[in-house]
């Protein structure tokens, strides 16, 4: 298609009429459309309700142990679920702390004990004059609202087809003493779907922080949400990386069976260095009893063991392939050669992340509200909310069923089209 930059303001405004003709039309739909978060869809849920059977009144529910998981004990997780993690994610069993349903959670504790009482003896947070985290943007809105929370400075680190812009990283961590973490999503980025290259994770380990307590914040969601069996991004493991650099406390890793599982029912992890972790039990000793350690049993008990897990995904990637492909479609076809948006085709998570012309993002979720299609705000990918060039969208699609995604979107590239014709038109005149 010709770009719209190169048409005459005549061939402009046809097709501005055009577009609006079409709007009208979908707007008087009456639809109500959401693609605002990254959840499973209904039929993607039901493909894991056989653990709810895995454990029932009859069943042994000692765990390997020989600990009853109906009662007390075993505060960091049952043994089999601890191996279950240690597997998938190449490190030690005794790297790893087994927790409730959420891997978000695990890190606003940490970052809450680190605000409080310090990480291993350094003076905590609260007490010090300035203290600023690095955010690759776009990044995930819940890992900023948690440091903002905290009153924490957030600093943008622009990402690539590689990972964060490791020379500003090393520049800020290196001679800052202020600068005390930065949040990584490595594999299937949120919202980008970039996985982060080799050269950045070793990288990213072999840091000389200025800052004795700054720690890596890996959060590893998307570790096993492939897309396709074909092509599969990996990435090096990180604790071993950071232990090979010297660095072997630098890093705490996060994860969860959140859309493997159950979103509201699953299990979350928490993986670091064995002089991390125990100083983190130390103090889980006096925030908790334990976590649920029968949801652990059945999770196991499902699954079995990793390769479980990985033959399980490929079940949910049958139902997320063809929606990001569609959309991916009808981008590609609605939009492409216009010149007013460009868009990466990930191999796996849960996100397509588009960026519009500057100017344009807010404008376009808006628009697209009028016609019934919900959409992740504005903004909400960079800290604060606010994108510098308002130009980033993130694109949900794997709640909605097949015919509500190909209803979404024509609302979406029609919401596109309109408001960039109006800012080109605008420019114009």
């Amino acid at each position: 298609m010709k770009p719209y930059s190169e048409r005459t303001t005549e061939e402009l405004l046809q097709e501005k009429q055009e577009l609006e003709a079409k709007f009208e039309d979908a707007r008087g739909k009456g639809l109500k459309l959401d693609m605002s978060r990254g959840k499973p869809s209904t039929e993607q849920l039901k493909i894991s309700r056989g653990i709810l059977d895995a454990i029932d009144s009859t069943s042994d529910l000692n765990c390997a142990s020989g600990q009853d998981c109906c009662n007390y004990g075993l505060m960091d997780g049952i043994p089999e679920a601890k191996q279950l993690f240690a597997d998938l994610l190449e490190v030690s069993p005794e790297n790893v702390i087994v927790y409730g349903n959420s891997s978000l959670n695990i890190m606003y504790d940490t970052i809450s004990r680190a605000y409080t009482h310090g990480i291993l003896g350094n003076t905590p947070w609260c007490r010090l004059d300035s203290v600023k985290f690095l955010c690759p943007v776009p990044g995930y809105d819940r890992h900023f609202s948690v440091t903002e929370h905290f009153g924490v400075e957030m600093i943008h680190i622009p990402m690539d087809e590689n990972g964060p812009d490791m020379d500003l990283v090393e520049q800020y961590v290196n001679r800052d003493p202020a600068v005390k973490g930065i949040w990584c999503v490595p594999k299937y980025s949120n919202p980008t779907g970039i996985t982060y290259s080799d050269e950045v994770v070793r990288r990213m380990a072999s840091l000389k922080p200025a800052a004795a307590d700054f720690r890596i914040y890996w959060d590893n969601a998307y570790a096993f949400h492939h897309l396709y069996d074909e092509v599969q991004d990996e990435i090096p493991e990180i604790l071993s990386e950071c232990a090979k650099a010297g660095n072997p406390d630098m890093v705490y890793e996060f994860c969860s069976t959140s859309k493997i599982s159950f979103p509201g029912g699953g299990l979350a992890a928490l993986v670091s260095s064995e002089t991390n972790l125990k100083e983190v039990r130390a103090q889980m000793t006096i925030q908790t009893i334990g976590h649920d350690k029968l949801n652990q049993l059945r999770h196991v008990r499902y699954f079995k063991n990793a390769q479980g897990v990985r033959e399980h995904m490929k079940k949910h990637a049958d139902f997320m392939r063809p929606k990001f492909e569609t959309v991916l479609q009808v981008l590609e076809k609605e939009l492409g050669g216009l010149e007013i948006g460009s868009w990466v085709r990930p191999r796996g998570g849960y996100f397509i992340s588009f960026d519009a012309l500057p100017g344009c993002a807010k404008a376009i979720v808006a628009k697209s509200k009028e016609a019934g299609l919900v959409l992740t705000g504005a903004g909400a990918t960079y800290p604060y909310g606010k994108d510098p060039q308002d130009s980033n969208i993130r694109i949900a699609p794997t709640y909605p069923t097949p015919e509500e995604l190909a209803l979404a979107g024509e609302i979406f590239v029609l919401s596109v089209k309109l408001v960039s014709l109006e800012k080109i038109l605008a420019e114009r005149a």
